[in-house]
């Protein structure tokens, strides 16, 4: 039990309030004791006086003793009161301090945030590609073609068969599809850039037998930043603005160059220089091909570009070595070859001529999707480049603002050593084309396409193709 205190305000006197119980047990004691001691002086006994004297005093000790125990209680819970109001102060205003801190701290950072925000751009993200569906009808008038061939996909010319029957298929796929992602922003005074491309063309696996799946395939996938473009992307020495409107997946593909490798480039200008992945293909004795991955260089390529309103001119050029290195068969030798290429676009009004003219040795994989090797194997192991020549024509006219038509013209010559090669080897390939595109609205396009190839070896034989292409497609 505890006593209790409170402060009277109108006296300014502390009042003691004892427990209920103590207080009740001690007033039927004294209550008690009184008549007990009267009763015993008038009896004469001087022992009951003194007992019971002895209890009052006892309970007289008690109450002061509960009185003291209060007042220290009361104290101590005053002077934890005071202390913890004086904290509660002390972080009040610890807290207001730091307050002002953080305001003076906000105010004196917004300038440079403000200035921070303006030298870096946000980040802008963009995706786009297009949804193209293809219906072809090929004639091979020397041969078959095998269902899984890149040929009756596309136009392949190393793939137009010779020396067999003439065959007909039929062929509808979506392949080509593609989608793309994009990412520019602007850190201070450089501008950065990402982006990645996809599609559905030249990949294993699918099936036309029941759901008609094929896997994506990586086309694009690089950074730039500011003159400087790291990743995979086209060629350097190729001219991606000359190739023409045309259903067919490239077009004039017998003479142009075409292809994409990882790279190292740096543009300054109309200037771009690049160093890029490297990859032999080499003719054995007596023919056929080995791709070897024995380069010890990377390919040097560069170009330069002029242009106006009237349109552009490009020239470009490549130097690229040629390696075999085969501890089995004792072969270890390199070549170093080379090529260059004028290209352009002249506009005419609203209607446009796109042309190449290439010249090589030792270009191979570069021209006509690998149509010829770019070296040779000798009689004595030792490595000999092959020679190449080609180019194309197009031109397209606007028959109206949705009619369109392109004609085309492609070609490729090869210089092979046929002393080390033989007879059966690609000498030569050429293709035309001509189309009728309809745009309803600019994103959507339908064409119409005939397309006749025809491909020559050492020995004179020949193949040729007629094909009938229909296309829809649909950009975003």
């Amino acid at each position: 039990m505890q006593a209790s205190r409170q402060h009277n305000p109108r006296t300014g006197c502390r009042l003691v309030f004892l427990p209920m119980k103590a207080l009740l047990a001690i007033t039927v004691a004294l209550c008690l004791a009184v008549p007990a001691m009267a009763g015993a002086n008038d009896n004469g006994n001087d022992n009951r006086v003194e007992e019971l004297e002895r209890r009052v005093a006892e309970l007289e000790a008690m109450v002061q003793a509960l009185l003291e125990r209060s007042d220290t209680d009361a104290s101590q819970a005053v002077l934890a009161a005071e202390r913890a109001a004086s904290e509660a102060a002390a972080a009040r205003a610890e807290a207001d301090a730091a307050s002002q801190r953080v305001a003076d701290l906000s105010e004196r950072s917004e300038p440079v945030l403000a200035e921070a925000a303006a030298r870096v751009g946000k980040a802008q993200f963009s995706f786009g590609g297009f949804v193209k569906a293809d219906f072809i009808a090929s004639v091979f008038d020397d041969g078959e073609v095998a269902g899984d061939s890149l040929g009756r996909d596309f136009f392949v010319p190393a793939t137009v068969p010779i020396g067999g029957d003439s065959s007909t298929n039929f062929d509808a796929h979506v392949r080509q599809t593609r989608f793309n992602f994009s990412m520019q922003q602007q850190l201070d005074e450089h501008a950065l850039q990402a982006f990645i491309e996809l599609d559905f063309l030249t990949t294993p696996g699918g099936t036309e037998r029941t759901t008609n799946n094929f896997q994506p395939r990586l086309r694009h996938a690089y950074v730039s930043w500011n003159n400087w473009l790291v990743g995979q992307t086209w060629n350097t020495f190729m001219d991606v603005a000359t190739l023409p409107e045309s259903a067919d997946f490239i077009g004039p593909t017998s003479g142009t160059s075409f292809g994409r490798s990882p790279m190292i480039r740096y543009t300054r200008g109309n200037f771009a220089i690049a160093l890029e992945n490297p990859e032999s293909s080499i003719t054995p004795l007596g023919g056929g091909r080995i791709e070897t991955d024995d380069n010890t260089l990377p390919e040097l390529a560069a170009r330069y570009t002029w242009r106006g309103d009237w349109g552009h001119v490009q020239l470009g050029g490549m130097l690229r070595q040629l390696a075999i290195d085969d501890a089995a068969s004792g072969l270890d030798d390199s070549a170093m070859g080379w090529g260059v290429s004028l290209s352009g676009k002249m506009n005419f009004g609203r209607d446009d001529l796109r042309w190449m003219a290439h010249y090589g040795d030792g270009m191979g994989r570069h021209l006509a999707l690998n149509f010829a090797n770019g070296a040779a194997l000798t009689d004595r192991g030792t490595l000999t480049t092959i020679e190449t020549v080609g180019g194309f024509l197009a031109y397209r006219h606007w028959w109206s603002d949705k009619w369109r038509s392109t004609a085309t013209l492609g070609w490729i010559h090869v210089d092979n050593p046929v002393q080390f090669t033989g007879q059966g080897v690609n000498k030569s390939s050429w293709n035309t084309q001509i189309n009728l595109f309809y745009s309803p609205t600019p994103p959507l396009s339908f064409g119409l396409e005939y397309l006749y190839a025809e491909r020559e070896i050492e020995s004179g034989d020949k193949g040729q193709l007629n094909r009938f292409q229909f296309t829809s497609r649909y950009s975003f």
